[in-house]
């Protein structure tokens, strides 16, 4: 799909999730109620650790895993867990509530409107490319990822493991995530693998 040229950031919403965690279902409807809402690009990663128990999530990768850890270390988490959501990569909560994620979503939105829009660049995705403008950015730059996802909600009948004999919803769930480089400020183009 193409987007339009923009200045305006979206509030990224990441949940951490698995078919073999028995606590994950309400933090998959939290993360779908929330999918369409405006400003907001909510994504599922599942991971594979909880495999173990019993039932192999098919859509688990363990990148999405090291993304997780990753948060880890940046939140100060002694640990990984299921569910957890990361909201702009600046906080996290378990997300089985509805109204805490929204409190969430709310706060991030708050203070991405404090920001000049400067910071903020126009990002330009069409055809096999994506452009990113000029704007202001931190010493080190930003990475720059290309995440691929279903947008559509999935049924997953779960056989075995802790949600065994239930079907699970599932929306937008990500199938590959891809680090295209890095962006210093300066205006750039990236080719699409």
């Amino acid at each position: 799909a193409a987007a339009a040229p923009t200045t305006q950031s979206p509030v990224v919403v990441e949940l951490f999730t698995s078919h073999g965690c028995s606590s994950c279902p309400p933090a998959n409807a939290s993360l779908a109620a929330v999918s369409d809402r405006p400003g907001v690009l909510a994504l599922s990663f599942n991971v594979p650790y909880w495999d173990y128990l019993g039932w192999k999530d098919s859509f688990a990768k363990p990148e999405f895993t090291t993304r997780q850890y990753n948060y880890e270390r940046t939140l100060h988490r002694a640990t990984a867990y299921t569910p957890q959501m990361v909201v702009n990569g600046e906080s996290d909560l378990v997300g089985n509530d509805l109204g805490e994620l929204n409190d969430s979503i709310d706060a991030e939105r708050a203070t991405i409107a404090k920001r000049p829009a400067a910071v903020m660049p126009a990002i330009t995705l069409s055809g096999n490319a994506v452009d990113i403008g000029a704007a202001k950015v931190s010493d080190d730059g930003a990475d720059i990822w290309l995440v691929r996802y279903d947008p559509n909600t999935v049924q997953v009948p779960v056989a075995r493991g802790e949600n065994g004999g239930r079907t699970l919803p599932h929306k937008n769930v990500v199938h590959e995530l891809v680090r295209l480089g890095n962006w210093g400020g300066a205006a750039k183009h990236f080719d699409l693998p």
